[in-house]
């Protein structure tokens, strides 16, 4: 197991995956909670097969998958829904977390995970990144990305803990507002910095 666990977080279009990949690149393990969500909720999962139950019909693809789409606009519709989704889900998706993290060889550890602070997943880690931009750009983004609508993007934000409240639980900041040669450099500063970390924490 790494010595130093990193929590890498953000709001929704912040840039986590290009930061996260960015310190794959550089050989540290990174456990992505967006794919252990996805893992929890694979066809043949009890997870799965209670979700269609509560949701109905609509809410499992042809091919036996989740749909994500729907789900989404009933949890974010009705916050009594997504507190049922997350009592289910939550548990499943901490334990896989776990045992990926326990399994990291590298010198340190990063856990993405859009909601690191609000799921107590930031209790994995030893420090807190958080990648942040301005709310604008954060809907902007978003809405090119996966092709929603504006108050949809919003109604997501919203759900999120305030950037406000990231920002002052955060260890490191890294302000993703301009280019990939931008994050470049900054991942490189941390990534020296986490690896003296690891190294004082053998």
């Amino acid at each position: 197991m790494s010595n130093l666990v990193v929590g890498v977080t953000g709001g929704i279009g912040s840039g986590k995956t290009a930061v996260s990949d960015e310190f794959e690149r550089r050989g540290i393990t990174v456990v992505d909670a967006d794919l252990a969500s996805r893992a929890v909720v694979e066809p043949g999962a009890p997870a799965l097969e209670a979700i269609a139950e509560h949701f109905g019909a609509d809410s499992i693809n042809p091919d036996g998958s989740m749909n994500r789409a729907r789900v989404r606009e009933l949890v974010f519709a009705d916050p009594e829904e997504r507190k049922w989704l997350e009592s289910l889900t939550h548990p499943l998706i901490n334990q896989y977390l776990a045992d990926a993290l326990a399994a990291a060889e590298s010198p340190y550890a990063i856990l993405v995970s859009p909601l690191l602070l609000e799921t107590g997943q930031y209790r994995m880690c030893d420090r807190v990144l958080v990648v942040d931009v301005p709310v604008e750009t954060q809907v902007e983004r978003t809405m090119k990305r996966d092709n929603n609508d504006e108050a949809q993007v919003r109604r997501i934000i919203a759900a999120q803990t305030s950037r406000e409240d990231r920002l002052a639980r955060a260890d490191d900041i890294l302000v993703n507002d301009r280019d990939l040669q931008h994050v470049h450099s900054e991942v490189h500063q941390l990534h020296e910095r986490y690896l003296t970390l690891a190294e004082s924490n053998a």
